[in-house]
């Protein structure tokens, strides 16, 4: 699967977040806590450089708590801050002022100590397509005032947002990069849905879902009356939950298209169980593949 996506409007937006950098205090970065690597765009390191940043896991709810944990530990070792949200109810949302004031105290006692009390904090909040932060903003704000939406690409362009006196977000387009050259991104963004089905052969997704599944979280292929089977490939598994579903079509072949398109709306729809589906290990063993190393 040679996924390459970036419309003009992410270029534009690479473009407008290195404009508006000196603008902003901080930096908040809405990631997906199922594929918190994966769904993170790495033009963002570039793009931001020093400026103080908070990772947002993003759909905690939907991930593993013990990953989510893990992943936290991780991003706080890189000098990051980090707040688990699950925008769509509010939880860990309302932390955020406070997350953001703790990583940036240092800056507030300067403003105090120039008599720049009251100045408000400014944040922007940036991140992949569909990883929900204007659900988030929202949230932050007790408003509908950033259009939110399930499709990728809804937020088109800059958008200041008022939270309180205190602080001001400044909202941005999704950001993808232009290819990815680790095929095993492009797959967890198609799982999780930051990339459109449209552009996906959704039977060939489905099959390396149910190969991760059969590997990392097997006790879901219950739900399918399936039992996890190391030897087993991913189209062997999707084909025998489409006959364990009845869903055949002429001759007696199996639906697998039907049932690929189920898989993954379950997935999605949390119907499954809270999956992480990438950890640190994964970035080590990527590293090392990228520098030959054994």
């Amino acid at each position: 699967m040679n996924i390459q996506w970036y419309p003009g409007h992410m270029t534009k937006t690479r473009r407008m977040i290195g404009e508006n950098l000196k603008y902003v205090d901080l930096v908040a970065e809405v990631v997906d806590a199922r594929i918190p690597i994966s769904s993170r765009n790495p033009d963002i390191d570039e793009l931001v450089g020093s400026k103080p940043r908070i990772i947002i896991l993003n759909r905690a709810d939907q991930a593993d708590p013990a990953m989510n944990r893990v992943w936290g530990d991780w991003f706080r070792a890189q000098g990051f801050a980090v707040l688990e949200t699950d925008a769509k109810t509010g939880r860990g949302v309302k932390d955020f002022p406070n997350a953001a004031r703790l990583a940036l105290r240092e800056k507030l006692e300067a403003w105090k100590a120039k008599g720049q009390v009251g100045r408000p904090i400014r944040a922007m909040i940036v991140g992949v397509p569909n990883v929900g932060k204007s659900t988030f903003i929202n949230q932050v704000a007790r408003r509908k005032s950033a259009k939110a939406g399930d499709r990728p690409g809804v937020t088109r362009g800059k958008q200041w947002v008022a939270v309180d006196a205190g602080m001001d977000l400044l909202d941005t387009p999704g950001i993808l990069w232009p290819k990815f050259e680790d095929q095993s991104i492009g797959l967890n963004l198609a799982f999780t849905g930051a990339v459109k089905d449209e552009i996906m052969d959704v039977e060939t997704l489905a099959c390396h879902f149910m190969d991760l599944l059969n590997r990392r979280y097997p006790a879901a292929l219950a739900r399918y009356k399936l039992e996890a089977d190391p030897a087993a490939q991913g189209w062997e598994l999707l084909e025998r939950a489409a006959r364990k579903r009845g869903f055949l079509i002429s001759g007696g072949e199996a639906d697998t298209e039907r049932m690929a398109k189920i898989l993954l709306d379950e997935y999605r729809g949390s119907k499954l169980g809270r999956f992480t589906l990438e950890t640190p290990e994964d970035l080590e063993r990527s590293d090392d593949e990228g520098t030959g190393e054994n």
